[in-house]
C-alpha cells in the first residue's frame, strides 16, 4: 500500500497538550534519589523517572465516540542490600515524597530474602555513547483533528463499496513522552520518543454472513503514517474478501503466513529464546545455542540502531549498552535473549536484552526481489493463506502450536475463496525447521521484521 503523508496540522494547534517537563530535571531527580538510597545504607540502586501525554479518539459510523487524553509520570527506584533487592515508585516529586519512596524500597530489600543472581550490571557493560536514533517526532494533533482523519479512514472504507455495511470504528492515537534512568555504577542516559497510529475496522455482509477486518498504520513519525482513505479502503477490500468464506476438509496442507502473521512467528522464536524461559526450562529451545533450528538459508538479524524504529535504542532497561548480532545465522542460534538477571541465572553475560529484543529482521537468502505476495502464492501453489489466527495455543515448554485461524484457500497459486471455522496445528520445532521459503512483501509490525513465510505442511482441521 502506497505511503503518503497525511494531512499538515495547523500551527495553532501546537499547545493543544502541554509540554513535557525537561530532562535536565529529570537528571537531577536521579541524582538526588540514588544519592538518597545510598545515604540511607544501600549497596547499590538504580532509578528511573518518566513522563508521558498521549491522545486517542474514536470514531463509528461517521460519529465521534471517544476522545481520550493521557497524561502520566513516574519515578521507580530499585534499592540493593547486598544480594536483596526491593523496588518502590512514586508520581509525586516532592523532597519528601522521594525521600520516602527510596525508604519504602530499602525496607522491603532488607526483609526480602538474598538473590544469588540480583543486582545491577557490571559497569564495562553499560552503555556509553548514545547516537541520536531518531526516535522523536511529536504530532500537534487536536482532538477535532484528529477525529477528522479517523473519519476520513472510515468514510473510505464505508464508501468502499455497497457490501459495506457497518463499521466497528476507526481510531487515531498520538503517543510521546521521556525518561531518563540512571544507577550508582555510573550510567545515567535516556530520551524523548513517540509513536502514533491510525486503524480502522470495517464489517461486510448481513445476517448470517457478515466478516469484519481491519488494518492499520503506525509509526514514531507521524509524517509516515499511511494516508487515511488508503488505510480504509484496504480495510473494505479485505473485508469483503472474506464473504465467500467456508470450511475445506480436514488434511494435511501447504501454508503460507501472511507477512503480518509471519511477524508473530518470529515472536513466537524471541518468546522460546527468551533468558525466563530457558533457566525455567519452559521453552522447548532450552540448550540451543549453536544448534541447528531453521534451515541454512535463515537468518535473524537483531539491530537496535537502525533509525526511527519502534525497536531502536542505545541501551536496554538496565543501562546495558545494544548491539547489532545475528541471533540466527544460517539457520544455527546464535544467541539468546537475556538481561542480567536471566543471564547470571544460566551462567552467561546479558545481551542487552532487559525488556525484550530490538529490532528483529527475517530473511531468508534464497529470497529474490521479484518474490512478492503474488509469487508466493505461486510457490504455495495449491494450500492455505492464513491472515488471521485465533486464541492462544502455544505451549512453549513442547512446542506445541494450534490456533483458530482464518484464511483463504489457493489452488494453483490463485485464491479460491475465505476460509473460515479451521485449526491449524504443528509444533514449532518442526514449522522453524522447515521453512520453505520467505516473501519479499517484507512487513514490519512492532519490532518484528520478515516478509510471508512458506511451511511445507500443516495439520488443518475443517470438515
Amino acid at each position: 500500500m502506497a505511503i503518503s503523508r497525511p494531512r499538515k496540522q495547523s500551527s495553532s494547534t501546537a499547545a493543544v497538550r502541554p509540554a513535557l517537563a525537561d530532562r535536565a530535571t529529570f537528571r537531577q531527580l536521579i541524582e538526588r534519589v540514588l544519592e538518597e538510597a545510598k545515604r540511607a545504607g544501600a549497596t547499590d540502586a538504580a532509578a528511573e523517572v518518566s513522563e508521558s501525554q498521549g491522545l486517542a479518539v474514536t470514531v463509528r459510523k461517521r460519529s465521534l465516540e471517544t476522545v481520550e487524553q493521557t497524561r502520566d509520570r513516574s519515578l521507580d527506584i530499585t534499592v540493593y542490600v547486598g544480594q536483596r533487592r526491593g523496588s518502590a515508585s512514586t508520581s509525586d516529586f516532592s523532597d519528601q515524597a522521594l525521600r520516602d519512596t527510596v525508604q519504602a524500597a530499602y525496607h522491603i530489600a532488607r526483609h526480602t530474602a538474598e538473590d544469588p543472581a540480583a543486582g545491577l550490571p557490571e559497569a564495562d557493560l553499560l552503555a556509553t555513547e548514545f547516537p541520536d536514533l531518531d526516535l522523536y517526532h511529536p504530532w500537534p494533533l487536536s482532538p477535532e483533528e484528529a477525529a477528522e482523519l479517523a473519519l476520513q479512514a472510515e468514510d473510505a472504507a464505508l464508501s468502499t463499496d455497497k457490501g459495506i455495511t457497518n463499521s466497528d470504528g476507526a481510531s487515531v492515537s498520538s503517543y510521546e513522552g521521556h525518561f531518563v534512568m540512571g544507577n550508582t555504577r555510573g550510567f545515567l542516559g535516556g530520551y524523548p520518543y513517540s509513536r502514533h497510529s491510525l486503524s480502522v475496522s470495517p464489517i461486510a455482509g448481513r445476517g448470517d454472513n457478515m466478516q469484519r477486518d481491519d488494518w492499520y498504520t503506525s509509526d514514531r513519525n507521524w509524517r509516515k503514517l499511511a494516508d487515511p482513505a488508503q488505510v480504509g479502503r484496504y480495510a473494505a477490500e479485505r473485508a469483503l474478501s472474506r464473504l465467500s468464506a467456508r470450511r475445506i476438509p480436514t488434511g494435511r496442507y501447504p501454508v503460507l503466513f501472511e507477512a503480518p502473521l509471519a511477524c508473530g512467528l518470529l515472536g513466537s522464536l524471541t518468546q522460546a529464546l527468551s533468558g525466563g524461559a530457558l533457566y525455567r526450562k519452559s521453552s522447548f529451545l532450552v540448550d540451543s545455542l549453536g544448534r541447528q533450528v531453521f534451515p541454512e538459508h535463515i537468518d535473524v538479524l537483531e539491530d537496535p540502531f537502525i533509525r526511527g524504529a519502534q525497536g531502536s535504542a542505545a541501551f536496554d532497561d538496565e543501562g546495558v549498552r545494544t548491539q547489532a548480532r545475528k541471533v540466527v545465522e544460517a539457520g544455527v542460534i546464535q544467541g539468546y535473549f537475556l538481561s542480567s538477571y536471566t543471564a547470571r541465572k544460566l551462567g552467561m553475560v546479558t545481551t542487552g536484552n532487559a525488556g525484550g529484543s530490538h529490532n528483529l529482521i527475517l530473511t531468508s537468502r534464497h529470497t529474490r526481489p521479484s518474490d512478492d505476495f503474488r509469487e508466493m502464492l505461486r510457490k504455495l501453489g495449491t494450500g492455505l493463506l492464513v491472515t488471521e489466527l485465533i486464541g492462544q495455543g502455544i505451549n512453549y515448554v513442547t512446542g506445541d502450536y494450534s490456533r483458530g485461524a482464518f484464511g483463504y484457500w489457493v489452488e494453483n497459486g490463485e485464491i479460491q475463496h475465505a476460509v473460515q471455522e479451521i485449526t491449524i496445528a504443528g509444533n514449532l520445532r518442526d514449522m522453524f525447521g522447515s521453512v520453505a521459503a520467505v516473501g519479499a512483501d517484507t512487513l514490519t509490525r512492532g519490532t518484528k521484521t520478515t516478509g510471508s513465510i512458506l511451511l511445507p505442511e500443516m495439520s488443518i482441521a475443517g470438515l
